[in-house]
């Protein structure tokens, strides 16, 4: 090992340590990594800004946009639950019926964007059906993973792949279904494994009949009566300072039997007057001395009890364009700018509640937010925030509100027959939702999820580095002189399969794409080493970098229903250890049988 390979190694060592830890952003790390490389001298200014007019990103740029024209004319939640109305009367058919739906449209739309429609409506389907959502939403994530390995543009891990592989002149790009002679028999049995394994191992964790108990809100929502001599009467909660000082948040005030929700903060308090009030009770009681209150513990908040009037108590997921996410709820004034108050938040099955104003919001995080229905709704219309509890399944019929699918249909079949590679059609087909104004500039720029551009672009160089320094021949060599280990007859399908097992684990405990990047020069050393074509091997890497199912951190799908099925990080290792572990010996028994190993001519 040379010291350049081991500074190669290192940097990927706290690359990956980083993404597991979530230190910082996914796209700041990669672009963390970028500059030390650049610093370093391993590559030159004009080599690090290369990712940034790769192939893959511009293409998965573009696939974001024209996914965003669907969801907007709604036609994915309208066909899909058209389609359950078959299987109405039987639960398993019925959860057949969705989860095949869900994964065929993941073979054309982003997968991750399918999965933020879908929350909503498979909580909506997990009711209809009498079961808790805990149930659906992990196999939601799986069915919507299973999708995206069906075809090359269902997953950006597959057009980066194939991007790499078209940079290798000599060898044939992957074909638009080409991946769908095999991941149509491991969508087949994954299905069928969701269904009737998942579904019974999953526990029955989420309460959905009331969210103040689901989120353990009931020792931290109470009334408070202001007292005669209180020095409350005739202040405001600001000139008092009761947020600063106490750590409590006062939500609604009521006098004379009227509730009032605005501006509270400037209303100048009477005796009393009853507050309804968030915070911990050793704070309750500070507050009940200092302020000559009287704590009402006998009449606890209920979710009936804040549902009323034109209030209401949602459920929120903070998505990867939250420009709120890396910012605390006191940072960004969260009351003041959305109208709402965070009473919990759900992070990866704990639920956060002591000093929630100062917590760094997390992609992903789901808050317990309450405020009034306007402002929800307001909420609900940003595309930083999904809100869980009311879904809108009905066509939005806009100005050639059916061209996107026409659009993305037409793309998929030339791409399919290369009289178009998928690059200038998609492009192509951008440009034309554009002309036609079923979308605005606007709107297509704001619909890229540009944290999975800048990181999959800034990773890129990575993979240059990993090929130049000779990092990717020294990781290859060890594979295989453990290859060596078995007859020679079995070398070829004992390096599959090494490199399948090994893509799976890094996949499990950093992003997909920075696994692809890294592994895909590595098998192209092991398959020159070998004497063959790599294209068995490039696929191994392509299902491989797809089947996360052990951890949340994996794929991003998986890290979305954490927090609205209430699931614990042992939820995901019981039911998807099995799984994974069967699609590595899937994989290594018929990836060689569909594409059998060929020596280079």
């Amino acid at each position: 090992m040379t010291l350049e390979i081991a500074i190669v190694l290192l940097i990927i060592g706290i690359a990956f340590a980083l993404f597991v830890t979530e230190t910082f952003p996914i796209d700041v790390t990669a672009l963390t990594i970028l500059g030390v490389l650049m610093l370093i001298g391993f590559i030159t200014p004009i080599d690090a800004i290369k990712g940034f007019s790769n192939p893959a990103v511009i293409t998965i740029a573009a696939l974001f946009i024209l996914s965003h024209s669907l969801h907007k004319s709604g036609i994915l939640e309208f066909l899909v639950l058209r389609m359950i109305k078959i299987g109405a009367k039987s639960k398993v058919i019925g959860l057949i019926i969705y989860l095949l739906s869900i994964a065929i449209a993941s073979a054309f739309v982003n997968n991750t964007a399918i999965v933020a429609v879908f929350i909503p409506i498979t909580i909506r389907v997990a009711q209809k059906f009498d079961v808790n959502p805990s149930k659906v939403l992990i196999p939601l994530s799986y069915a919507a993973i299973l999708g995206g390995t069906l075809t090359l543009v269902g997953t950006s891990t597959n057009i980066l792949v194939n991007s790499l592989l078209i940079e290798k002149s000599a060898f044939e790009p992957l074909g638009m279904f080409e991946f769908t002679k095999y991941s149509v028999i491991q969508l087949t049995i994954g299905l069928l494994y969701v269904v009737f394994i998942v579904s019974r191992f999953l526990p029955d964790r989420k309460v959905s009949s009331s969210l103040t108990q689901s989120y353990q809100m009931g020792e931290y929502l109470t009334e408070m009566r202001i007292r005669e001599n209180s020095p409350l009467i005739g202040k405001t909660c600001l000139q008092r300072n009761l947020n600063r000082n106490f750590d409590v948040t006062v939500l609604d005030i009521v006098r004379d039997g009227e509730l009032i929700s605005k501006n509270i903060r400037n209303l100048v308090l009477q005796e009393n007057d009853v507050l309804f009030v968030r915070g911990s009770v050793e704070n309750f009681l500070r507050m009940k001395d200092l302020e000559r209150v009287a704590l009402l513990t006998d009449e606890k908040l209920t979710e009936k009890e804040l549902v009323q009037d034109d209030n209401v108590l949602v459920e929120c997921l903070l998505t990867d364009k939250s420009e709120i996410t890396g910012k605390s709820l006191m940072t960004v004034n969260f009351r003041r700018k959305f109208g709402g108050f965070v009473l919990a938040i759900k992070r990866e099955g704990e639920i956060l509640r002591e000093k929630i104003a100062h917590i760094i919001l997390r992609t992903f995080d789901t808050l317990l937010i309450y405020g009034s229905r306007r402002n929800i709704d307001r909420i609900a219309e940003n595309d930083g925030f999904l809100v869980l509890e009311e879904i809108d399944t009905q066509l939005k019929k806009h100005r050639l509100w059916g061209l996107g699918i026409v659009v993305i249909i037409t793309i998929v079949f030339l791409s399919a027959i290369r009289a178009v590679p998928i690059l200038p059609g998609t492009i192509i087909g951008v440009t034309v939702l554009l002309i036609f104004r079923v979308l605005s500039p606007n709107e297509a720029y704001n619909s890229i999820h540009w944290q999975v551009i800048i990181f999959i672009a800034a990773l890129i160089p990575l993979g240059q580095v990993i090929q130049t320094s000779g990092t990717a021949d020294w990781i290859g060599n060890l594979i295989y002189n453990l290859a060596n280990l078995v007859p020679e007859t079995y070398q070829a399908l004992m390096l599959l399969s090494i490199i399948y097992l090994v893509t799976m684990i890094l996949t499990e405990v950093s992003s997909n794409a920075a696994t692809a990047i890294l592994m895909t020069p590595i098998a192209f050393v092991v398959a020159a080493k070998m004497g063959l074509e790599p294209r068995p091997f490039i696929f191994a890497i392509c299902f491989a970098a797809s089947a996360s199912f052990i951890t949340p951190i994996g794929y991003q799908t998986n890290l979305m229903v954490y927090g609205p099925g209430g699931y614990k990080f042992t939820d995901y290792m019981k039911v998807g250890f099995p799984l994974a572990i069967l699609f590595w010996l899937l994989a290594t028994a018929l990836i060689p049988v569909i594409w059998p190993f060929t020596p280079i001519s």
